[in-house]
């Protein structure tokens, strides 16, 4: 009968646990203390779900760890990330910065909310998505209105827009990218810049 292949994952917490237990079993004296005394590992009853690391193009894979039962009223923990050893991109290995995702999503530090400060103004204001995507949208409009170019020098059709310049993210989805170039010719924007090259 053929055996079953372990995953290096599941070999990596065998060995933990087994290299665990016969640390405590050697100071001890006993073999039944020792397997009592094995903490679990914190991702031990946790769900797990893949995402991608925001932090480059390269596109590496995670394996996020979260406690919690998903029901309506419980909002999941996150306690582990790490790298996906599944991923042909990564397999399993992450970058210092990927290495620090935990702390990134979990950060005290990180803005929940939208922030603005007025011109000339020292101070930060809370302001809601409504207000922050209509101040948007007007100062692109103004822009256009005082930058759009129908013609040229020569007479020449180019309906362009020159005083605007847009700046994609190396790791926009394709359905993002394809939105921000339909978004970039319907301005005429000429200044735009994405590891797509759209």
């Amino acid at each position: 009968m053929k055996s079953k292949q372990s995953s290096r994952r599941e070999f990596i917490q065998r060995s933990t646990k087994g290299a665990a237990a016969g640390g405590v079993a050697a100071a001890t004296g006993n073999a039944a203390v020792g397997e009592s005394a094995i903490k679990p590992l914190k991702t031990a009853h946790t769900h797990q779900s893949t995402s991608i690391c925001p932090y480059c193009a390269v596109g590496c894979s995670v394996v996020v760890h979260s406690l919690g039962d998903r029901a309506q009223n419980v909002k999941p923990a996150i306690v582990h990330i790490e790298g996906d050893p599944e991923s042909p991109i990564n397999r399993g290995t992450l970058c210092p910065k990927g290495a620090s995702l935990e702390e990134f999503v979990q950060s005290d530090r990180r803005l929940t909310t939208v922030q603005y400060r007025a011109p000339g103004s020292r101070e930060w204001r809370r302001i809601t998505w409504a207000e922050a995507v209509e101040k948007m949208a007007r100062r692109i409009k103004d822009s256009r209105d005082r930058g759009f170019e129908a013609t040229d020098a020569q007479g020449r059709t180019v309906n362009r827009l020159r005083n605007i310049a847009m700046i994609g993210g190396c790791t926009d989805t394709n359905e993002i990218n394809y939105l921000l170039g339909k978004f970039r010719f319907g301005l005429g924007l000429v200044s735009y810049e994405n590891q797509s090259r759209l």
